[in-house]
């Protein structure tokens, strides 16, 4: 058979085979007995180093989803966690694991048309940027409305977009503090009726590096809603060209969206819209354990951090291909393995606490959002979720914030347990922009009491070196150079937040 058939075929049967293997290395490592360790002795740099040098190793191929990187990504943290102590969680039917169903798309190819009062406007084809939802999609004359930010201010789409264009600015909308990003908004002009929505890009947004990460593959859950038809991006400048074509000036136009009552301006321009894409259903996992509790409630305590990267993210010919994820989030995997060592080991808590891996978070948060549709207990059950993300930034000593602070009655025990610890509290605030980027967002959007917690969205210029040079690049390593210190400080922090959120005493249940 050809060379691709061959592959997949052995694609199949090495899947088949892992399965088989990560059931028994389960059982062997389940029954292997667990070290007597003090109770919650401190995290040390070495254990957590020990954890990021395999996870970040060039054999995991930056753990991407749905390949071989992602088979020994779970292999291994279900090797640990089983080592531990912790169970599969019962009545699953995959132990260990669940099923993430995931489309792949590429778009191979697209064309853009526009007439503004029935006459054709050339549009520079650098200026725009289409994506379809299916193999071949295309559009013929919709007309074009410009939304703003797309909704008011009690966060409503704010005009009449069926079966038309909308035109969306990429920014947060400035009238409120917890209105929908602009993935939303585009989701919510869909679900609205619009045939097609195109996004404004900006400075926040360089536009060759936006018109090389559209060229790339995407991902979406394969229940997720269906999108527009077409979607894409205007640069600024093509923006404005077109509005200036249709009579506007889009300094003014912005100026205007502004305000919570626009209601969206229906311009003199229809468009004839197509896209080609190349598409691949898949399943990736997110990996789910339990360590019942001495005297469960009815309630738990969720840990939970993603274990996915980038995978091989550069060119054949680039002298390092893989983005390996060692700080983002290799780092936050280590130390849900040595909290649920410490919690496991030491004495048992009185709540059962769950352990969650997640899947896919850098193509959109998509296993968490899949485990909080499909989750492994009720939702309600879940008194706190504390998602462990990107935490190898700061050194010993640095504050502690919080993402997702606010509620007083949880604030208080963070603030509780950190003083308890000798650390400080950082209270400015800074760390809430993020609040929308991890995976304590899609259960948070549920109702379910979501915290980030520790110090490396307390130190902003420590953050920002790093967003600014390895964050998801192929420097993203393991070095001694790692700041190791902070992390062991913050993971002695969650295996703490564990014991008092778990305590049905301390903590009566929310």
């Amino acid at each position: 058979m050809p060379a691709q058939g061959e592959n997949a075929m052995r694609r199949v049967m090495q899947k088949k085979t892992f399965r088989a293997g990560l059931t028994a290395l389960a059982l062997v490592a389940s029954a292997s007995p667990v070290a007597v360790l003090a109770a919650d002795a401190p995290v040390t740099e070495a254990q957590l180093a020990e954890h990021i040098k395999v996870l970040a190793s060039d054999a995991f191929e930056g753990r991407a989803p749905g390949t071989e990187g992602e088979d020994r990504t779970i292999a291994y943290i279900v090797g640990e966690w089983a080592k531990a102590g912790l169970e599969a969680v019962p009545g699953s039917a995959t132990p260990w694991l669940q099923p993430v169903p995931l489309i792949e798309s590429q778009s191979t190819g697209s064309s853009a048309k526009f007439k503004v009062r029935g006459r054709d406007f050339a549009l520079a084809d650098d200026g725009i940027i289409l994506t379809g939802r299916e193999p071949s999609v295309s559009l013929a004359g919709v007309s074009a409305v410009f939304v703003g930010y797309g909704v008011d201010g009690a966060g409503k789409v704010n005009a009449d977009v069926t079966g038309k264009l909308a035109i969306m600015l990429f920014d947060n909308a400035p009238f409120g503090d917890k209105l929908p990003r602009y993935r939303e908004r585009r989701q919510m002009l869909a679900d609205a009726g619009a045939a097609g929505v195109l996004v404004i890009a900006t400075d926040a947004l360089p536009w060759e590096q936006l018109r090389e990460a559209v060229g790339e593959k995407s991902t979406r859950l394969a229940n997720a809603k269906a999108g527009p038809q077409i979607s894409g991006f205007l640069s600024a400048e093509a923006a404005d060209a077109l509005l200036a074509g249709a009579g506007q000036d889009g300094a003014a136009l912005r100026e205007a969206a502004k305000s919570k009552d626009y209601l969206g301006l229906a311009l003199p321009v229809t468009a004839d819209l197509a896209a080609t894409s190349t598409i691949r259903a898949y399943d990736s996992h997110n990996v789910i354990a339990k360590l019942p509790g001495a005297k469960p409630d009815g309630k738990a305590v969720l840990f939970l951090g993603h274990w996915d990267h980038l995978g091989i993210c550069r060119p054949d010919d680039a002298t390092d291909r893989i983005c390996n994820g060692a700080v983002d989030n290799a780092s936050g995997i280590a130390v849900l393995i040595e909290t649920a060592k410490r919690l496991a080991t030491g004495p048992r808590a009185d709540r059962d606490i769950y352990f969650l891996a997640t899947t896919a978070e850098e193509k959109g948060l998509l296993g968490a959002h899949y485990f909080a549709d499909h989750p492994a207990l009720p939702l309600a059950d879940i008194t706190v979720a504390l998602n462990v993300d990107t935490i190898a930034i700061s050194p010993r000593g640095t504050p502690v914030a919080t993402i997702g602070r606010g509620q007083p009655a949880y604030d208080a025990v963070v603030r509780d347990v950190a003083t308890k610890l000798g650390r400080k509290l950082d209270d400015d605030g800074e760390a809430d922009a993020f609040i929308q980027r991890q995976d304590g967002w899609a259960l948070g959007a549920k109702g379910v009491t979501s915290l980030m917690v520790g110090g490396s969205f307390s130190d902003m210029p420590l953050l920002e070196v790093f967003l600014g040079s390895d964050y998801h690049q192929a420097s993203d390593n393991f070095s001694d150079q790692i700041p190791l210190g902070g992390a062991a400080e913050d993971a002695d922090l969650h295996v703490a937040l564990g014991r008092a959120f778990a305590d049905t005493k301390r903590w009566p249940g929310k």
